[in-house]
C-alpha cells in the first residue's frame, strides 16, 4: 500500500465512528418525529432525517458537507418528499443571486484598492495611541460588514492587524478575537452584511431602511456595550499596545509603508451601489413593483455594469470572487428546509412550540434569542435560521404582534456565533490567517471564555430592546 492509500485509509478509519453518530443523529430525530402525532408520515420522518443529516455533517465533516447535501437532495427526490419544481423554488435562487451580485461587488472594490487604502489611512494616521487604535479597530470591523460582507470585512481587518503587530512585535491573538467579535456583531446592521439578513428581510418582508432603522441602533448599542468589556479584558494588551505605540511615534516612524492609492473610483463605486441598494424600497413603490425585487436586481444591476468596466477581469470576478462552494450549499440547504414547511413539519413544531411556551413575547422573545444564539455557537447559523424561518413565519401569521420575532431570530443567530471559535465563517477564516500569518492557534476554552461573555451580554441587550421598544 503506497502513503497516499494508506493515509486515505486512515483517515477513513478516523471518519467512520463520526459517520455512524451523524446517522445515529438523524435516525433518532426521524424517531421523534413520529412523537409530533399520530398521522406523522413517512416523507416527513424522511424529511427531518435528511435535514438533521446535513446539519450533523456541517458539525463532523465541514469539507464534506456540500458533498451531503447533494447525496440529502437526491434522496428526498428519489424517496418522493418534493419533486423538481419544488426543489427548484425552494433554493432561494433570488437570494443567492443577490450574493452574487454582491461578492463581484467586493471583487472589483478589492482590485481597485479601496479596502488597501482604507488600511493605510487608519495606520498612518496622526496622534494615534493605543487606545484610539482599538476603538477604531472595533468600529471599522463593527461598520464594514454592513456595506460589504463579514468575511471580506474580517480579510481586511486582519491585514491592519497583521500589519501593527508585526511592527510592534505584539502577540495578535487578542487583537484577532476583537476583531472577530465586532465583525459578527456589526453583520446585523444592515441587510448586506450576512446571509440571515437577506433571508430574515425576504420572509418578513422587511426593507433596508426597515433595518436601518430597527437593526443598525441595536448593532451599535451592543458594538458600543462590546467594546467596553473587551476593553477591561484585554485592558494588559492594550496597555502594552499603546507604550509601544507612543515609543514607535517618538521615533517618528510609521506603522507601515505610505503609498498613494488612487481611491475615488471605488469609493465612488461603493457609495452609489449602498445609495441604489438602500433605495430599492422607493423604487419598487414608484414603479409598482413587489417587495424586494429592486433589492435582489441592484446588485445584479451594480455587478453587470461593472463587469462591462472592466471586462477584461470580468471572468475573474465570477471565477475567483464568487464562493460557488458556499453558494451552492445553501441552495441545498435551503431546498430542504423547505421541504420541512412543504411536508407540514415546521407547522406541527410551530404548534408545538407555542403549546410548550405560549404566545407571550417576555417568553419567545429571549428563547429565540437564546436558542438560535446557541445553535449557531456550534452550527452555521444559516442552518438554524432556515430551520427557524418558517415556524416564525407560522407565528407571526396566527399572532401578528409578534413580528419583532424576526429580529430576534437575527441578533441571536449573528451574535450567538461569538461564543465559540466555530461559530461563524468569520470565525473560521480568522482562524485559519492567525495560523497562517503566525503559526498561533487560539484554543476552544480560550475564545469560550471570552466569547461566551460577549455572547450573553449581546443577546440579553438584543432581547431588552425588542422587548422595551420594538413590541407595540
Amino acid at each position: 500500500m503506497n502513503n497516499d492509500e494508506s493515509s486515505s485509509a486512515l483517515s477513513w478509519k478516523a471518519a467512520l465512528p463520526r459517520a455512524i453518530l451523524m446517522i445515529a443523529i438523524s435516525g433518532l430525530f426521524g424517531w421523534l418525529t413520529t412523537l409530533l402525532g399520530a398521522d406523522i408520515t413517512s416523507k416527513q420522518i424522511l424529511t427531518v432525517s435528511t435535514f438533521v443529516l446535513i446539519i450533523c455533517a456541517t458539525l463532523f465533516f465541514w469539507e464534506l458537507r456540500l458533498a451531503i447535501a447533494f447525496i440529502g437532495i437526491s434522496i428526498m427526490l428519489a424517496g418522493g418528499v418534493m419533486d423538481l419544481r419544488t426543489m427548484i423554488l425552494g433554493t432561494e435562487l433570488d437570494t443567492i443571486l443577490f450574493l452574487i451580485g454582491m461578492m463581484t461587488l467586493v471583487g472589483v472594490l478589492k482590485d481597485l484598492g479601496l479596502f488597501t487604502w482604507l488600511i493605510q489611512s487608519i495606520i498612518n494616521a496622526r496622534n494615534m495611541n493605543g487606545y484610539k487604535f482599538i476603538v477604531i479597530l472595533m468600529l471599522l470591523s463593527g461598520v464594514m460588514p454592513g456595506f460589504v460582507d463579514e468575511v471580506t470585512s474580517i480579510v481586511f481587518v486582519l491585514a491592519l492587524v497583521f500589519q501593527v503587530c508585526d511592527t510592534l512585535k505584539l502577540k495578535p491573538t487578542p487583537f484577532v478575537i476583537m476583531s472577530v467579535i465586532a465583525t459578527n456583531i456589526g453583520s446585523t446592521g444592515t441587510m448586506l452584511g450576512n446571509p440571515v439578513g437577506i433571508l430574515v428581510g425576504k420572509h418578513a418582508g422587511l426593507s433596508f431602511g426597515d433595518f436601518i432603522e430597527h437593526a443598525t441602533p441595536v448593532m451599535l448599542l451592543s458594538l458600543s456595550v462590546t467594546l467596553l468589556i473587551l476593553m477591561v479584558w484585554y485592558r494588559k494588551d492594550i496597555a502594552l499596545l499603546n507604550t509601544r505605540l507612543l515609543e514607535h511615534r517618538a521615533e517618528s516612524r510609521g506603522l507601515g509603508p505610505l503609498v498613494k492609492i488612487p481611491y475615488k473610483r471605488s469609493l465612488v463605486i461603493m457609495l452609489v451601489s449602498v445609495a441604489f441598494i438602500a433605495s430599492h424600497h422607493g423604487i419598487e413603490s414608484a414603479l409598482g413593483l413587489s417587495p424586494n425585487t429592486m433589492l435582489i436586481c441592484a446588485p445584479l444591476t451594480i455587478a453587470g455594469v461593472l463587469m462591462l468596466y472592466r471586462s477584461r477581469r470580468a471572468r475573474h470576478y465570477i471565477e475567483r470572487e464568487v464562493e460557488w462552494w458556499t453558494l451552492l450549499f445553501f441552495m441545498m440547504l435551503f431546498a430542504v428546509a423547505s421541504a420541512l414547511s412543504a411536508t407540514g413539519v415546521t407547522g406541527l413544531v410551530a404548534d408545538r412550540f407555542m403549546a410548550a411556551f405560549g404566545t407571550s413575547k417576555y417568553v419567545l422573545t429571549p428563547l429565540i434569542v437564546g436558542v438560535t444564539a446557541i445553535g449557531s455557537a456550534f452550527v452555521d447559523n444559516i442552518v438554524f435560521v432556515a430551520s427557524f424561518i418558517p415556524i416564525i413565519k407560522k407565528i407571526v401569521l396566527e399572532h401578528p404582534e409578534l413580528q419583532p420575532l424576526w429580529w430576534a431570530l437575527l441578533f441571536g443567530s449573528c451574535y450567538g456565533g461569538n461564543i465559540t471559535a466555530i461559530g461563524s465563517t468569520a470565525n473560521i477564516v480568522a482562524l485559519g490567517m492567525l495560523e497562517k500569518h503566525s503559526g498561533a492557534r487560539i484554543g476552544f476554552f480560550e475564545w469560550l471564555k471570552v466569547g461566551l461573555f460577549a455572547g450573553f451580554v449581546t443577546c440579553a441587550v438584543a432581547s431588552l430592546v425588542i422587548l422595551v421598544f420594538y413590541f407595540k
